[in-house]
């Protein structure tokens, strides 16, 4: 019996070990590949989006609260690969830690499903895990270059703003297409994946030439992503929004097209303007066609089984049992159980 107990505690730890080490991996491979598009404002360099925040949420929903020293791990091993990291070093690691851990905490407070099939649940994304959250992140990075003299006292709140929406947008674009999968349900039919493909090719013709076009028509992004959030929900529609977020950062990195005689903090302003609308138009819609998609299930169900009691009934035989399942095929492990009137 011992054994068999020490067994299950060492292969516990070596999935602990092997998870977070993941987890600080990934968290380190985004922050390099998010500083390829960083932007220089106010003399410092910020990213307009930045993927680790939203691997680091993800990784906490879905694994649970243990895999926060992967995050922790992986903060220090982006700094350490820009500079010789400081004391005050650890203070941005653990707001970047911190901000990731409390946005958990808050969606988990208000009942965040994993899959977003409701519009609360991309309302709580949104504004307790992107805009919420990472107040704190940001302002564990800004505030130590502050008081190392790396940057004025001057310079602070145009580097924080900076900050604080790139780690949003890491969130609002990454998070959700993490999750998109863990929170699926039904696999796409054949006359699915023709769709898909036909969509597919569409942006990837569509998207290129609204953004990197030398005219600015940015705005022919957001009926690709309606058609997208209508016809395949999460998935689809954060990644059409993350490929064109991606495309439109590169063109101000080069201050091509919509960018052209901006300064940088104009350019800023307009980058992530688009981005975060693209993100909201793809999360917000796409998270109401699901719950509109499993209020109609839903109704549908009661219907059948209103006309199965009504048939026993007219031959006179006893109703059968209702169903203790829930209709709503939304509802996951966790949720309150539902009575019956």
């Amino acid at each position: 019996m011992a054994t068999v107990c020490v067994t299950r505690r060492f292969r516990l730890s070596v999935k602990t070990v092997l998870t977070t080490s993941a987890v600080a991996l990934l968290y380190f491979g985004a922050g390099r590949l998010g500083l390829l598009g960083g932007l220089t404002v106010e003399g410092a360099t910020v990213t307009p989006i930045w993927p680790p925040t939203g691997i680091a949420l993800a990784a906490l929903l879905v694994c649970g609260l243990w895999v926060w020293p992967g995050i922790a791990v992986g903060s220090f091993l982006v700094i350490a690969s820009l500079t010789v990291p400081q004391p005050l070093s650890l203070v941005t690691v653990a707001g970047n830690t911190l901000a990731p851990v409390c946005a958990c905490l808050m969606l988990r407070r208000a009942g965040f499903r994993i899959g977003v099939p409701r519009v609360r649940d991309g309302l709580a994304l949104a504004f307790l895990g992107g805009l919420g959250a990472t107040l704190i992140s940001a302002t564990a990075g800004v505030v130590p270059q502050v008081a190392t003299g790396a940057l004025g006292t001057g310079e602070f709140w145009p580097v924080w703003l900076a900050w604080w929406v790139g780690d949003a947008m890491g969130v609002l674009l990454v998070a959700p297409l993490l999750l998109a999968p863990v929170g699926a349900t039904k696999s796409a039919g054949l006359g699915r994946w023709k769709e898909m493909l036909c969509l597919s090719a569409v942006a990837l013709v569509v998207v290129p030439l609204a953004v990197l076009g030398e005219m600015s028509v940015l705005f022919l992004v957001f009926p690709l992503l309606i058609w997208v959030a209508l016809r395949f929900q999460l998935a689809g529609s954060m990644l059409c929004a993350l490929f064109a977020s991606v495309l439109t950062t590169y063109e101000a990195n080069t201050q091509q097209g919509a960018f052209v005689g901006l300064s940088a903090v104009e350019v800023m302003v307009k980058l992530q303007a688009f981005n975060g609308a693209a993100a909201l138009t793809a999360l917000m819609l796409s998270a109401m066609v699901s719950e509109q998609r499993a209020t109609r299930r839903s109704v549908q169900d009661a219907c059948g089984e209103l006309a199965e009691v009504l048939d026993h009934l007219a031959a006179g035989e006893p109703a059968p049992p209702r169903s203790a399942e829930p209709a709503d095929d939304t509802a996951q492990e966790g949720d309150p159980p539902r009575r019956e009137t």
